[in-house]
């Protein structure tokens, strides 16, 4: 049995319960737990978030480089569109939505209190056609 456990992602905000609520919608998760100062998700396959309260945070600035990327969320979309639409209507908003090179289509948003995450779309696993 391993020593140390993955637990949960945690993301400092001066709002948790309001972060909580982006996070909830976006990923179609239940509230697992709260407190005063924080509140945790778990999303229907498993994946584990909490918020914390600080009220010194401060978003990330990516893309530029002074308090530029500290870490980031990624998750994967079956379609890039609809599920855009669904984190600007959450009250996200596009970092950067050009199409990624390579295998993979990516897109980067910032959720209400600015922490960066990509949605990303894998290639098809189907057999190629002639």
């Amino acid at each position: 049995m391993a020593l140390v456990k993955a637990g949960v992602v945690v993301l400092d905000c001066v709002e948790p319960e309001m972060l909580a609520v982006f996070y909830k919608e976006l990923l179609e998760a239940e509230q697992t737990d709260a407190t005063a100062n924080r509140v945790e998700i778990r999303g229907a396959d498993g994946i584990r978030l909490a918020f914390r309260r600080d009220v010194n945070a401060t978003p990330p600035s990516w893309p530029r480089p002074e308090n530029s990327l500290q870490v980031h969320l990624d998750f994967v979309v079956e379609d890039l569109d609809e599920a855009e639409r669904r984190v600007v209507g959450l009250g996200g908003r596009p970092l950067d939505t050009k199409d990624a090179a390579g295998p993979f289509e990516e897109r980067g948003y910032a959720d209400p209190a600015g922490h960066s995450f990509t949605l990303r779309r894998t290639s098809s696993t189907a057999p190629k056609q002639g």
